[in-house]
């Protein structure tokens, strides 16, 4: 799932090539799940955003929005595996050198946008798997943020720097008692942390997943607090480009490097093992993490080490929204979506299981944006 970082890498095409442009053409196709699940319609879309102006775009976690020269704005969540594309331009973090997957309109699209400028820019949301939302929420644009379903969900790490403190934090961890992967994943305490981000923060923070939120010590608190924002800050300065991701990231590592039956290690030599938390699979360096508290329930030490890095992944969804359409999230998202190429950032669609790799949906590698 597209997490903080691939988010605002497409805020920033969207300002980039759309802002301050008209919009000529609208289409919409009618999805009673992507729309309707929201309480808009294609045909409500298409009115609201033909010959209208884009005057802004923003995001609070996972969810992004373009302002309009008037009411009703356009907000938006990829779910699983939506996306926004403008043609001709390297938006996507994943590429694919299939001549179907170069066609324009693109496969799979919900709505077209076509601007009216001499150049003429050409943008399209496509969603294979249907668990995106599309939604119109009429109020002045600096609202936006008090509606739902943005006014559900926790602060962003990044928009919001200055609330996200570390008292702030102290004070949203001793309120739980709950493991501190699944208080991180859960989008009601903070905006746009997903799998990846958040085994990323754990890491750096040197904190095992498990381990209860309450019982964190005031140094372990000021580690996490730090952590966030380094990862936070260090991922969208290079708009989600895990080419250009620090060396010693643990997410350049987790993946196996495509080494059949081996354990994903750090360069150092540290193991990294595998254990699933809050219905997720965490990625995990022992020798780094350590439990210092009561966590969730112990795992096997001599299990996980032997966990193959490249072990089979299996679909799955994780309910990551507090909004109301949050249950089609927590779905089992079905195989046969289009298989692509090299993601610039490889969320985690996929969960470990003992056995070798299955070719499902995407390739992971990754690539240099242009």
């Amino acid at each position: 799932m597209p997490e903080l970082a691939e988010i605002h890498r497409i805020v920033h095409f969207i300002r980039e090539h759309l802002v301050g442009k008209t919009l000529s053409k609208v289409q919409a196709q009618h999805d009673d799940i992507i729309f309707g699940k929201v309480g808009t319609s294609a045909a409500e879309f298409q009115k609201a955003m033909q010959g209208k102006k884009i005057v802004g775009a923003g995001q609070q976690g996972k969810y992004f929005w373009m302002t309009m020269s008037s009411p009703p704005h356009a907000v938006m969540h990829f779910g699983m595996a939506g996306w926004l594309k403008i043609k001709d331009a390297d938006t996507y973090y994943y590429r694919s050198d299939k001549p179907a997957d170069q066609e324009w309109p693109p496969k799979y699209w919900k709505f077209l946008l076509e601007t009216s400028d001499e150049s003429k820019t050409e943008a399209a949301f496509v969603d294979a798997r249907r668990l995106g939302r599309i939604r119109l929420v009429d109020c002045p644009a600096d609202d936006i943020r008090d509606h739902t379903p943005l006014k559900e969900n926790g602060p962003d790490p990044v928009t919001d720097k200055d609330t996200v403190d570390e008292a702030w934090l102290a004070e949203k961890l001793g309120k739980k008692k709950v493991p501190i992967k699944a208080l991180l994943l859960d989008q009601a305490n903070i905006s746009g942390i997903g799998n990846w981000m958040g085994d990323e923060i754990l890491y750096h923070a040197k904190i095992h997943p498990e381990q209860y939120s309450n019982t964190l010590n005031a140094d372990q608190i000021k580690a996490l607090h730090s952590a966030i924002h380094y990862v936070c800050s260090t991922s969208i300065g290079v708009l989600a480009d895990s080419e250009k991701f620090p060396e010693h990231w643990l997410f350049k590592h987790r993946w196996g490097k495509g080494k059949k039956n081996q354990p994903a290690v750090l360069p150092n030599g540290d193991k990294i093992t595998f254990l699933t938390v809050g219905g997720r699979t965490s990625a995990v360096v022992p020798a780094v993490q350590k439990k210092t508290g009561p966590v969730a329930k112990d795992i096997d030490e001599d299990v996980t080490k032997s966990t193959p890095a490249n072990s089979k992944r299996k679909r799955v969804a994780l309910k990551e929204e507090s909004d109301s359409e949050a249950e089609e999230a927590t779905q089992t998202p079905k195989r046969g979506a289009p298989k692509q190429k090299n993601p610039t950032v490889k969320s985690e669609y996929f969960e470990e299981e003992k056995a070798k790799p299955a070719v499902v949906g995407r390739r992971r590698s990754t690539r240099t944006s242009k």
